[in-house]
């Protein structure tokens, strides 16, 4: 559209939006300006705020198609991933300003934010399953309501994806899927024949027909006979005058190709997809990060979650010298991948995240991106270890929940060595509840076998790693989204073995504590001149018992884990205890079992009691 046009038309106030409803009384060329404000209102708030900017550049116009076509106070509209909402946020009457902040906007879907958020997941490809389960308790009940799934991103690649696909496709209960196709392999249909077969399976008047002749020709054992023939008669000619798909070969109605950013062309299709009777995909094809030149050429994804950033040249508004967890361990990686021949990475879509990405170039053959299958990681490394390999598998925390079976199951029991670096362990702020690193040492520990640790500087990721390859079995590796402040000191480091910083003289009051936070602690223990013995559980499991046994006459023993909940440092110390028979006080200071809603990291651990100067005034 030109830039004479937009001027001329009328541009609406973001922030006075209360609900969709608006939209319909818009022209396309109104629709076409909104489409433009809410592209640079996004980008000037994640520039603010962060938050994922890319793939909501991508789905600003077929957003907006979307709720200008169905009602959404009655119609379900269920993104996958939820965090391609941020369009959707604005036009349900959500500004960006607080986007991702202490009680602001959250990122994703939210179901008790918005009534027109009907579902919310921080993890992908759940679309499928839930708009399913919407569309079977809508006819049980008789109500009458569209489902959409927009699933795109990566989603639809993903195991739990194909699996929703399966029964959508084989069930009577109709749900629009519309997949957002911003670079995936998805066959397009070719020439006219195809074109024309599309548009006459999806037309209104075809499949009244169509439905009509079945309804009567099945009614007599001979009309059945003659309907099957004419039906394997219609489909011969079908597979062999267009191009096949997955989704039309497995029963479902296709449309598309369609433009992402065309409204109108959008809006045709709807129509389409609505006269169907059973469950449709519609193919749209989008630009991810359209609209800002540096998302749009992004190739690695470095643009998909941005912190806050300089609009003019993308430059970071916060730079730090200090490395991050995450930076630290792809440069361990590196090393470890060239010290043995044995190693295979493998990385399930994390690969920008866990800054591992010249692991995967210079090891091509020795490294895998799976996608977004955590599940599918998991067993892998399992069959890769039976077969003479150890696997590392680099993966985020709160997406590491997927694969507890697997890991269990096809890892532990088949008694594979193998490493997992548990990236983003511990609270990891605005995203919230959705990506919190806080329950993979409590699953982890219920897995027989598993070594569970925790590194607090350098030296101790290091020595963590090459031990990892001591046939030790599954060795998880946890670390926080935050920098790696502590080089490490000269410590003596051995399996299965405590780090002691400091010896109370009193013997009366000890500190067992774990990752960087632990550290801060000590020093500030010594600032304060506190008498404590203070323990750097550098092995969460298996526990020191010999360490936690040179405690059992003290009266007070504190535990401290800023990145668990009870269920991992805290249960396994006061459990390990309680067999000792320690008849002292034991204090522990954790997570809370919960779901830990957005806010700064600190905001978090202060909330919680958990900062290091918290600690400290309780020793005193």
């Amino acid at each position: 559209m030109s830039k004479s046009k937009v001027n001329k038309v009328k541009h609406i106030n973001l922030n006075e939006i209360k609900d969709p409803s608006f939209l319909k009384n818009l022209s396309y060329s109104e629709l076409d300006v909104l489409a433009d404000d809410i592209r640079k209102e996004i980008i000037r708030c994640t520039a603010k705020n962060g938050g994922h900017l890319s793939s909501n550049l991508g789905v600003v116009e077929l957003t907006i198609a979307i709720e200008h076509f169905f009602d959404l106070s009655k119609d379900k509209l269920i993104f996958d991933v939820g965090h391609q909402c941020y369009t959707h946020k604005i036009l349900t009457g959500r500004p960006l300003e607080n986007l991702r902040q202490t009680n602001g906007i959250s990122g994703f879907q939210k179901i008790d934010e918005s009534v027109y958020d009907c579902f919310d997941a921080g993890h992908s490809s759940t679309s499928l399953s839930a708009a399913n389960g919407f569309a079977i308790a809508r006819d049980l009940k008789g109500e009458n309501y569209n489902v959409i799934a927009l699933i795109g991103d990566g989603s639809i690649s993903s195991g739990l994806a194909f699996e929703g696909l399966n029964n959508l496709a084989t069930g009577k209960h109709k749900v629009v899927i519309i997949i957002n196709d911003n670079g995936m392999s998805i066959s397009k249909p070719v020439g006219a024949l195809s074109k024309t077969f599309g548009k006459l399976s999806t037309a209104a008047g075809y499949n009244r027909i169509k439905y009509g002749y079945r309804r009567v020709m099945v009614r007599t054992k001979v009309g059945k006979k003659i309907y099957n023939l004419t039906l394997r008669i219609k489909n011969w000619f079908k597979r062999h005058l267009t191009s096949p798909n997955i989704f039309s070969d497995i029963g479902f109605a296709y449309i598309g190709p369609v433009d992402g950013h065309n409204i109108r062309k959008l809006e045709k299709a709807f129509k389409r997809v609505s006269n169907t009777e059973k469950s449709v995909v519609l193919h749209v094809c989008t630009t991810k990060g359209k609209g800002y030149e540096l998302a749009e050429n992004d190739i690695k994804g470095s643009w998909h979650g941005v912190a806050p950033f300089k609009v003019q040249d993308g430059e970071p508004l916060k730079s730090s010298k200090n490395v991050s967890w995450s930076k630290v361990f792809a440069e361990l990686s590196l090393k470890e991948m060239e010290k043995h021949q044995d190693a295979f990475l493998i990385s399930p879509a994390t690969t920008d995240g866990a800054e591992i990405d010249e692991v995967l170039k210079q090891f091509l053959e020795r490294s895998l991106d799976v996608g977004i299958a955590e599940e599918h990681a998991a067993t892998l490394s399992g069959g890769l270890s039976r077969g003479g390999f150890h696997p590392i598998i680099s993966i985020y925390s709160t997406f590491m929940q997927r694969a507890y079976d697997e890991i269990a199951h096809d890892m532990a029991r088949t008694k594979a060595n193998a490493t997992i670096l548990v990236d983003r362990a511990g609270l990891v702020g605005r995203d919230g509840e959705t990506h919190q690193g806080i329950y993979d040492a409590a699953f982890l520990s219920t897995i027989p076998g598993v070594v569970i640790t925790m590194p607090s500087s350098r030296k101790e990721a290091e020595f963590l790693y090459d031990e990892s390859f001591n046939n030790h079995g599954v060795f998880a590796i946890r670390y926080p989204r935050a920098t790696c402040l502590e080089e490490g000191k000269d410590e003596q480091l051995s399996f299965g073995k405590w780090l002691k910083l400091r010896e109370s003289k009193s013997k009366k009051v000890a500190v067992i504590g774990v990752g960087h936070l632990v550290r801060e602690l000590d020093h500030l223990v010594e600032k304060e001149g506190l008498d404590c013995t203070i323990y750097n559980a550098l092995f969460i499991n298996p526990i020191d018992e010999e360490a936690l046994s040179s405690l059992k006459d003290y009266d007070k023993i504190v535990i401290y884990d800023a990145y668990s909940t009870q269920g991992g440092l805290v249960s396994l110390v006061t459990l390990k205890l309680s067999q000792m028979k320690f008849r002292g006080l034991i204090s522990a200071y954790c997570v809370p079992n919960i779901f830990v809603k957005q806010a700064t990291i600190t905001e978090q651990l202060e909330s919680f009691g958990l900062l290091p100067e918290q600690i400290i005034e309780h020793l005193k």
